[in-house]
């Protein structure tokens, strides 16, 4: 078994940070508009918006690239070149070596790196932008219309041929900078069926591009939700919906840009859905059931028929004890809104 851990001795944190403090200002004003990760003052949703744009206006297919484990990948010969350009100090371009050269500890053994960046390192985004930033100039040479997040990148043009030519060229790019297109998540494709960044687009009435959670991130957060508000960890409904809260909060930040109000009111039913199950199964018994849903409201005779199936959580939570657990009592608890 191998741990990949990066030995913490050539280079230290606080110079990392250092280095990154004074090579940031002066590296960053010279990148492309066209990148957005990890630049300050630039969001992935700035990113969004500019690809957005762009299908706005025509290009309503997409070259989407996605580079094959790009920061184990990044060779240092390559990236040291294109940073020699930038530094002239030569005790700086020693302690970037350092810092790529730095050995992974497997099975308790000091081993060599001669690719890759190192995980979670500070200065790992910026060195990757500068190597990047060689293909982001050859795009703007060329005249397209492209948005790259990190090592994600979105090229926009006007039809499949196109899209192509371009696909071909980008793989030309990148092989020089020894670096591999994924093959198998890379397309020429339809922008409407590609996602970026967790969003995908769609056309709305007046031929309007608009922005939606694409699938698989709604997937993702699904299956999220589902594990979270399992019906057999025998936590109670407020430890659930506490620990849901923290999850809820950080997505629908995220999120929160979709243009799909109808689609996220459908999730936030389908959320307390799942907690009014949660909440039947912890009463348990058909008289516990009984008693608390009368007590909160409920007609007497659809709170027996509720209890008579007490082993029907799901079916029993679709049934009108809403009215014994109202959105207003998950909002109490704290459950964020997706919708609203």
């Amino acid at each position: 078994m191998q741990f990949d851990v990066t030995v913490p001795t050539v280079l230290d944190r606080f110079i990392q940070q250092a280095l990154l403090q004074v090579l940031q200002p002066r590296f960053d004003p010279t990148f492309s508009e066209a990148s957005f990760g990890f630049r300050p003052g630039r969001r992935a949703h700035d990113a969004v918006r500019r690809a957005q744009g762009f299908v706005q206006d025509g290009r309503r297919f997409v070259v989407d690239v996605d580079l094959e484990k790009f920061f184990d990948r990044v060779n240092h010969d390559v990236l040291m070149g294109r940073l020699e350009k930038r530094i002239a100090d030569r005790r700086v371009l020693g302690l970037i070596r350092g810092y790529l050269n730095a050995g992974v500890l497997a099975d308790g053994v000091v081993m060599e790196r001669h690719e890759g960046t190192p995980q979670g390192g500070p200065l790992s985004p910026l060195l990757a932008n500068v190597l990047l930033d060689e293909v982001d100039r050859e795009l703007e040479r060329r005249g397209h219309a492209f948005v790259r997040y990190a090592d994600d990148l979105n090229v926009y043009v006007r039809s499949r041929a196109a899209g192509e030519r371009v696909m071909a060229a980008l793989r030309r790019l990148f092989a020089g900078l020894r670096l591999r297109i994924n093959e198998s998540k890379s397309a020429v494709a339809l922008a409407t069926q590609r996602k970026f960044l967790g969003f995908s687009f769609w056309v709305a009435k007046g031929r309007i591009v608009k922005r939606r959670v694409a699938p698989q991130a709604l997937k993702r957060m699904k299956d999220r939700v589902r594990q979270i508000t399992r019906r057999s960890g025998g936590r109670s409904p407020a430890d659930v919906c506490q620990e849901l809260r923290a999850y809820l909060v950080g997505w629908k930040g995220y999120f929160q840009i979709a243009e799909t109000p109808r689609a996220l009111a459908d999730i936030d039913q389908w959320v307390r859905h799942r907690l009014r199950a949660l909440q039947l199964k912890h009463w348990k018994r058909g008289k516990t059931v009984n008693r608390e849903l009368t007590a909160r409201g409920m007609a007497s005779h659809a709170a027996a028929q509720v209890a008579g199936n007490t082993r029907r959580w799901w079916h029993n939570s679709a049934m009108a004890i809403h009215l014994a657990m109202p959105n207003a009592l998950f909002d109490k608890l704290g459950v964020p809104r997706l919708g609203g």
